[in-house]
């Protein structure tokens, strides 16, 4: 038996901080994302430390969530 996936919101919301997430969700025009380590989901919103910037997002307008693996290392530049 298969348990059944939580919802996007659930997930973020029972989801560890310090994990690496994706999450799509609704902005004016269409959909964006945000990927980068979970840094903390009250209630009403989650945020998201992406390499640029804190993202926070309404949980309301998540759309899909999950863990993602860690970063690959970055290659160091040729000779």
């Amino acid at each position: 038996m298969t348990l059944p996936t939580p919802a996007p919101a659930g997930f973020l919301s029972a989801a560890a901080p310090g994990i690496r997430v994706v999450v799509r969700y609704r902005i004016e025009g269409g959909f964006t994302d945000a990927l980068g380590h979970l840094v903390s989901c009250d209630g009403g919103a989650c945020t998201v430390r992406t390499r640029q910037a804190d993202v926070v997002i309404p949980l309301a307008a998540v759309v899909a969530a999950k863990e993602v693996p860690p970063a690959p290392e970055r290659r160091r530049p040729r000779s």
